[in-house]
């Protein structure tokens, strides 16, 4: 399960189980790591355009090299 709900549904389950520091925090950490998925996801979908591209101008090349970027974010 996801840390963040796992923290709010501590909380709401015990409200003095949770500092509002802990769930402040929380909140933050939460938007970095939306941010940061969002990024990587981002990512991929431009590596697999890039990829695509690269195939239909006949360039094996670049489009390995997107292929190889795209695979070794999404295994990451």
């Amino acid at each position: 399960m996801n840390k963040h709900i796992s923290l709010v549904k501590k909380w709401l389950n015990d409200p003095d189980s949770v500092s509002q520091k802990e769930l402040r925090h929380n909140a933050d950490d939460s938007l970095d790591t939306a941010r940061a998925e969002a990024a990587a996801r981002w990512g991929l979908t431009d590596y697999a355009f890039s990829a695509a591209h690269a195939a239909a101008a006949f360039d094996p090349a670049d489009a390995a090299y997107w292929v190889e970027e795209y695979e070794e974010l999404s295994n990451g």
